[in-house]
């Protein structure tokens, strides 16, 4: 396992880490709003057997830098470009999860010659409306992440799976907690100004759109819309809330290794 910290053009610093055998093909990973790389902890032992798993932290979580103010999808999505570029890293294939599937739509259409295929899991392409996110930003500002803790865990995970399953919950809960509210609101305010129902058609790369059919936050209508804008993607639904990868680790593994798997037999 390989990991650092990488200085972007900005100044900000994102912390990253790399498994899996060299010379293989790289995956990048990207994770949820309030969460770290180690969200992806269920998937990456499987994963890794085939491919370079590339996770990092978002701009303002984990052990990045989370700068003050607010931030755009351009600016994360220049953050990936900007990291594959100083591992010398030519093409991918990318998956994100909601702020990172997000991410994710943004590379498809803005870096297409980095991209090889695309998973977008429980996200969406528009999460309106602003006030609504900046009624968030305000709550984490005066009360810090905290203030806002059970109101987003209660939508990351279903009631059912979240009374059987203590520990994970706690596991994420304490994953929640570590994000810095500064990073936290900023990349909400990234999320606010994020429209990007009129160029999904542009993004060329084969996709795999992956939906939770009991996700609060955005549900599988979310993930139809998409689907039905990327040209060719392919829609698979879980039963799941918006973690779909913790809820249902091995069917989220198994979509994603299928796809994969399938690119690299055409």
């Amino acid at each position: 396992m390989q990991k650092g910290r990488v200085k972007l053009g900005d100044g900000c610093h994102l912390s990253w880490r790399l498994e899996g055998p060299v010379g293989a093909p790289v995956l990048v990973m990207s994770h949820s709003l309030g969460a770290d790389m180690d969200m992806w902890a269920l998937q990456v032992r499987a994963l890794s057997q085939a491919f370079q798993v590339l996770r990092y932290d978002t701009r303002g979580h984990g052990s990045s830098d989370a700068p003050a103010g607010a931030y755009s999808l351009d600016r994360l999505g220049r953050d990936v470009v900007e990291l594959l570029a100083a591992l010398q890293i030519e093409r991918a294939h990318f998956c994100g999860l909601s702020l990172g599937g997000m991410v994710g739509q943004w590379l498809g259409w803005r870096a297409p010659e980095k991209l090889d295929r695309l998973i977008l899991a429980n996200t969406a392409a528009y999460m309106g409306p602003p006030s609504v996110w900046d009624e968030r930003i305000h709550a984490v500002r005066i009360g810090g992440v905290a203030s806002v803790a059970d109101a987003v865990l209660s939508r990351w995970l279903t009631p059912t799976f979240a009374a059987s399953h203590k520990d994970d919950v706690a596991v994420l809960r304490a994953m929640f907690l570590k994000t810095q509210p500064q990073g936290y609101a900023g990349a909400c305010a990234a999320i606010r100004d994020m429209d990007l129902r009129r160029v999904n058609e542009l993004i060329a790369a084969p996709s795999l759109v992956i939906a939770g059919g009991d996700d609060p936050a955005t549900p599988p209508s979310e993930a139809q819309a998409i689907a039905a804008a990327v040209r060719d993607a392919i829609l698979k639904e879980l039963s799941a809330a918006h973690l779909s990868n913790v809820e249902r680790p091995d069917d989220f593994t198994q979509a994603v290794m299928d796809f994969l798997e399938e690119g690299s037999k055409s």
